[in-house]
């Protein structure tokens, strides 16, 4: 057993009371500095941004368009006592505002719905909106800004604002600023922007039907939207045409032959199809094929659509033109040699197509115009691209347009009808002939007259 000197055992003690006099000061040390902190720490006030939102102001959709003048819309949220004096707010560089029917709205109440309007007083200087407030707010948590008449620069792009606010706190930056996206101006839209803002224009449009049927911004607006709803139908108006020809000539042979099952056939198909109307032909192609499983591109099956109906017109156009070609003309072709197919290639059909040439044309015209059926089941031409643009402004206007589109086809071919109808009529040629030759030869009789008229008949006239 080892015996531990008195001594050596007092200053173990000793030394044990100070090591826990030492943890007794730390600890109290630890809690006064804590103390002392969380009394010394001020509250963090901050003034967030919530959102940042322009209105859309194009004819449709939800785009923001530079050059024309849209509301700005920004909503910040405060902490409770931060007592919020005055907000700035810097906009982009190339950026106009109109500080007529500025708001500044206090939400409050239960998930801030209740509104409550402040007279706050508006002021700009160098492109810096400066909001004041008659007394800081103590209570709203959440503001909004409205800004009206902001035009944003006409090239576009993501437009950044910058702020700032005063509180009891100080002036501070505002954060988390989101940008809002604008959308380049076309110089079409351009210069419907400046139309809607002469005088002339706004007298115009004072007149509610001017207004909703020439509208003369909006024909400007519209017109290159809707040129490529008349580019497509177009389009498949020179695709059908050409398919229909074949398709008509085809069936009038049909019907021309001596084989009752090619006649019977052809019969069927073009009273059919003359006897219904083209917009049910349109649905049941458009509805019923894929109900069948058979999925075609709309514009592959607008084209066969609108190129077989066509077809059964050509036919009975084909049909009349061949009968009305002599038959002194088959039996001429057959003393020459040629077997019925040379005869109506070569020397028939040329013919008719020449006799029909005019009534073809105008098929044409009413094939073009058959084009708009095709709105009913959602294929972008003329018709569709203006709907769309009336349903978005509400005005009769783009409708107008759309006809423009479809004169601008029709009026020169109807022209055109009309001369070949005059080119091709033999009774109109005959009689410029000899309207022609009557006033070459009248002239020639007048001055043989006076030519053999005597000096004593001159003298007794």
């Amino acid at each position: 057993m080892v015996l531990v000197d008195k001594r050596e055992w007092m200053f173990m003690m000793r030394l044990k009371k100070c090591a826990f006099a030492s943890c007794i000061v730390v600890l109290l040390a630890s809690v006064l500095v804590g103390a002392v902190s969380v009394l010394c720490v001020q509250p963090a006030y901050a003034l967030n941004t919530l959102s940042l939102t322009a209105k859309p102001n194009g004819d449709s959709g939800s785009q923001v368009y530079g050059g024309s003048e849209t509301r700005l819309t920004w909503e910040g949220e405060a902490q409770a006592g931060e007592n919020i004096s005055s907000i700035t707010l810097t906009l982009p560089a190339g950026t106009t505002c109109s500080l007529d029917n500025s708001k500044f709205t206090a939400l409050t109440g239960e998930d801030f719905f209740k509104r409550t309007p402040v007279d706050a007083h508006f002021s700009l200087n160098d492109g810096k909106v400066n909001v004041t407030l008659p007394q800081p707010l103590r209570d709203a948590a959440h503001f909004r800004i409205e800004l009206y008449g902001v035009v944003f620069p006409a090239s576009g792009g993501d437009m950044t604002l910058s702020g700032a606010y005063t509180s009891a706190q100080g002036s501070q930056q505002l954060a988390s600023m989101p940008t809002i996206s604008v959308t380049k101006v076309s110089l079409v839209d351009s210069l419907s922007h400046t139309l809607e803002q002469q005088p002339w224009v706004q007298a115009w449009n004072s007149n509610k039907f001017l207004k909703l049927f020439f509208n003369p911004p909006l024909l400007v607006s519209s017109f290159p939207v809707v040129i490529n709803g008349f580019l497509l139908a177009l389009a498949i108006v020179l695709v059908a045409f050409p398919l229909a020809i074949p398709v008509g000539l085809i069936l009038s042979l049909m019907r021309m032959s001596h084989a009752r099952i090619l006649r019977a056939l052809a019969s069927i198909y073009v009273n059919v199809v003359r006897g219904t109307p083209m917009f049910l032909q349109i649905y049941i192609a458009f509805f019923g094929l894929p109900l069948a499983g058979i999925q075609v591109p709309s514009f592959l099956l607008g084209v066969l659509v609108l190129g077989m109906n066509s077809g059964a017109y050509l036919c009975e156009i084909f049909r009349g033109g061949i009968q009305s070609i002599s038959k002194g003309q088959f039996e001429a072709a057959r003393s020459l040699g040629m077997n019925g197919a040379q005869t109506m290639v070569f020397v028939i059909i040329p013919q008719t197509l020449r006799r029909v040439l005019p009534t073809m044309t105008s098929e044409f015209i009413l094939l073009y115009k058959d084009t708009s059926l095709l709105a009913a089941v959602g294929v972008m031409e003329v018709v569709m691209y203006a709907k769309t643009i009336v349903a978005a402004t509400g005005s009769i206007t783009p409708y107008i347009v759309a006809a423009c589109f479809y004169l601008i086809i029709t009026l020169p071919l109807a022209k055109l009808v009309g001369l070949l109808e005059r080119a091709l009529d033999p009774t109109h040629k005959a009689s410029k002939r000899v309207h022609v030759t009557s006033e070459h030869t009248a002239p020639r009789e007048d001055h043989a007259a006076e030519k053999h008229v005597s000096p004593d008949q001159l003298a007794s006239m």
